[in-house]
């Protein structure tokens, strides 16, 4: 049984928790996140440690007093540190830019794509072909990415498409003439 609930968050001193009721707020230089604690779950902070509690054994509120606290901790992290997530894009005449809050991506369809940021999700573009998506929210820093691989993932053919910086894509051999 994990008892990742039981373990204090460790605020650092540049970040402000604050708690009304069922609802936390955390700021920090990166930004503001709020979560909504769900029933039979608290939190409180004692001597610069953020604690998670829960007021029944049951299965349910176990799970989600490990939940409530890992999300936790990632919004305590996020403000203070950020979030980030690096893609790479392989193949002739694609590529990438961003104007506003707009991903516009060429990936040798008819149409470029654009893509609309959500709100605290800053992406920046490097030789048009390497994008970086950063933020305080780990949740929509890795759905923005996943987004914008998902236009084009990597096919095992000739490689090409939109892939994470490290990841291995396994080639197939074409067919043979015989």
């Amino acid at each position: 049984m994990s008892r990742i609930g039981r373990q204090p968050i460790i605020v650092p001193p540049q970040v402000k928790v604050e708690i009304k009721g069922q609802a936390v707020s955390v700021e920090g230089p990166k930004g503001k996140l709020s979560f909504d604690l769900p029933r039979r779950t608290g939190a409180k902070i004692e001597q610069g440690q953020l604690l998670v509690s829960r007021q029944s054994e049951e299965a349910p509120v176990r799970a989600l007093h490990g939940l409530s606290r890992a999300i936790l901790n990632n919004m305590v992290k996020g403000v203070a540190e950020g979030y980030v997530k690096k893609l790479e894009i392989q193949g002739v005449g694609f590529k990438a830019s961003v104007s506003g809050k707009t991903v516009n991506m060429v990936l040798g369809y008819s149409h470029p794509i654009r893509y609309e940021l959500p709100p605290q999700v800053k992406v920046t573009v490097d030789e048009n072909t390497k994008i970086t998506v950063e933020g305080p929210d780990k949740q929509a820093v890795g759905q923005v990415a996943s987004d914008l691989r998902s236009f084009y993932p990597p096919e095992p053919y000739k490689g090409k498409g939109v892939r994470y910086v490290g990841e291995r894509v396994i080639r197939k051999e074409g067919k043979t003439v015989q």
